[in-house]
């Protein structure tokens, strides 16, 4: 498959949720496209912790023809990993094993950025609440496609 044609997904991990973005096939720009259950919820459904979640979002990647996925790796400040660092790498580990290429992206500040544009929109808390982590999966998909360029 020609990597230069193919879309690529973007993923904003969480416990809860995990946001999804794609982009169109020029790689030029991203979009949201789903939310998914998050590590911790399927941990919860007693299935494995980042593997149902893998395979539920290598499933999303093969049915809109991407062959990479841009996990965002959430950090301090300081630049130190996290507890969820720990869970990113771990969804990373378990979409590679599907055969996809994964590529790991600093997402810090995505979600405060998602959050200031849904508000920016008007959103009322309720629906960003249900939008941000789409929102922040295009802003981390967006920021490595813009990378890509450079």
């Amino acid at each position: 498959m020609d990597t230069a044609a193919t879309r690529v997904l973007g993923v904003d991990a969480g416990e809860v949720r995990i946001g999804v973005a794609i982009s169109d096939p020029n790689r030029m720009v991203a979009t949201p496209l789903d939310t998914v259950p998050g590590v911790q919820t399927t941990a919860a459904q007693g299935q494995d912790e980042a593997g149902s979640a893998a395979t539920r979002l290598a499933e999303l990647a093969r049915a809109n023809g991407c062959d990479t996925v841009v996990v965002g790796l959430p950090r301090a400040l300081s630049g130190r990993d996290t507890a969820s660092t720990a869970m990113a790498r771990g969804l990373a580990t378990a979409l590679r094993a599907h055969g996809l290429r994964v590529e790991l992206w600093d997402e810090r500040f995505s979600s405060t950025e998602a959050e200031r544009v849904l508000i920016g929109a008007g959103r009322r808390r309720e629906q960003r609440k249900l939008e941000r982590d789409r929102i922040a999966a295009t802003i981390i998909l967006q920021g490595w496609l813009d990378a890509q360029r450079l």
